[in-house]
């Protein structure tokens, strides 16, 4: 392995507690590579053979290499998410407790799984908005210490807890923050350096400040918070920065708000991804037929991880299809279309994975159990991509420390480095060269 990019993961997941941060992290990455910095609010030129980033709420980010030349076949686009399940603390949130303890008002963001958060130490980060002499501007935050819990009930006070219970956000999980009277946005504008009265108001999250372990005979498993879906947001970005496109535009984008239904201004149901693909044709002189053109022999992966086999629970996976752990990469189908993957997609990322040497392996829910969705075909609202959803097979999806196969983070930036070097023509319709 040249690199050890399980190693690097986790590394960015620490150094990024937040999706403010992430994207912070990912800019600073793009700018290290010569990446130059685009402002939506201005006028784009953009030169050939030059790379560009540009993002959006401070929670998305999208770049590209424009092609030398004019003539360029399409778009190969890798889109990913990077929130994550937790708990957003809401407008004043101290709660006081018998004139003894401070607790925090938090709210659920997205579907957590509630019992792992308790018991563990965990801390606050996102962003401030702030005033300045001429309007606002917001910086990112995090307490970079142990901070908050959210304590147990002990079992002699609920003696059926084991026996299954249902969890009130409002009542079961507020953490437990203080026994004096300090208010939470003081500390937090005294940790980080901000001026708190300046500050207007913020979007801050609680997160696990457990750190990633390699464990298992032979440290086979990484488990750390936020795989899902920081994992492949990391590898999208380095197949990217390592590809070499010859005929295409390679395209990295990272949503945020998917968690939530997407439906946000830098969700994939927004039209961010759209504006910027229609300013790099406006830029090469290309109108809306030859974009459409363009559109139709480009292709994107959609990455979000899906569920392994898991070792105590066999009876929940497919009875035939059963991803595990260590296997590679997944390939994920659905019928209702939560899953965008068909015949016509799965034959090119096949063909992507065998040129990068990447092992695939097949995911479909049990039919008699709901599955989850993704952004692949929210975001073909905007752009009809031919799409494929790809992502790691893991257990633990939505608890605050989630596990992965080491392995499987290589074999997930080998494909999609190939798939970023790649291009697509349609030929007919149905029919596709691979180039």
């Amino acid at each position: 392995m040249k690199k050890n990019y399980a190693e690097g993961l986790a590394a960015f997941i620490e150094e990024n507690p937040s999706c403010f941060h992430v994207v912070e992290g990912q800019a600073k990455l793009l700018a290290q590579a010569g990446y130059q910095l685009l402002s939506e609010g201005s006028e784009w030129k953009l030169d050939a053979g030059k790379g560009y980033y540009v993002t959006r709420n401070g929670s998305s980010v999208i770049a590209f290499r424009m092609p030398e030349k004019k003539d360029f076949t399409g778009f190969m686009v890798m889109a990913s998410h990077c929130d994550s399940p937790t708990f957003k603390i809401k407008e004043n949130p101290e709660m006081n407790v018998k004139g003894i303890y401070t607790k925090l008002n938090v709210e659920g963001y997205g579907g957590a799984l509630f019992a792992p958060w308790f018991d563990r130490p965990l801390s606050v980060a996102g962003r401030l908005c702030v005033k300045t002499d001429k309007g606002i501007r917001t910086v990112n935050v995090k307490v970079d210490r142990d901070l908050v819990m959210i304590p147990s009930l002990a079992i002699h006070m609920n003696r059926d807890v084991n026996k299954g219970y249902e969890y009130k956000v409002q009542k079961d999980m507020l953490p437990l923050y203080s026994l004096g009277k300090k208010p939470l946005m003081e500390l937090i504008c005294e940790e980080c350096g901000v001026d708190k009265d300046l500050v207007v108001s913020g979007d801050l999250f609680l997160y696990n400040r457990q750190k990633a372990s390699f464990w298992g005979a032979e440290n086979e498993f990484l488990s750390a918070p936020k795989l899902d879906d920081v994992l492949c947001g990391y590898c999208s970005l380095m197949g990217f920065l390592e590809s070499s496109p010859k005929d295409s535009i390679p395209v990295h984008v990272i949503y945020d708000n998917e968690e939530v239904g997407s439906s946000s201004r830098q969700g994939a149901c927004s039209t961010f991804l759209k504006d910027v693909l229609m300013r790099i044709c406006e830029s090469l002189g290309l109108g809306y037929g030859a974009y459409s053109a363009k559109i139709a022999s480009s292709f994107m992966l959609s990455g979000d991880n899906g569920h392994a086999l898991h070792p105590n629970r066999e009876e929940k996976c497919d009875p035939v299809n059963q991803p595990r752990l260590g296997g590679g990469v997944l390939l994920k189908f659905s019928a209702s279309q939560k899953y965008t993957t068909d015949a016509i997609s799965c034959g090119i990322v096949r063909a992507m994975a065998e040129k990068a040497g990447a092992p695939v392996q097949v995911f479909t829910n049990h039919s008699d159990i709901v599955g989850g969705s993704t952004l692949g075909n929210l975001s073909q609202h905007q752009i009809p991509f031919l799409t494929a959803d790809i992502g790691a097979a893991q257990l633990a999806m939505h608890s605050p420390y989630e596990t992965v196969g080491a392995c499987d983070v290589e074999a997930m930036v080998a494909l999609i480095r190939q798939t970023f070097s790649s291009s697509l023509r349609l030929t007919a319709d149905g029919s596709y060269e691979i180039l």
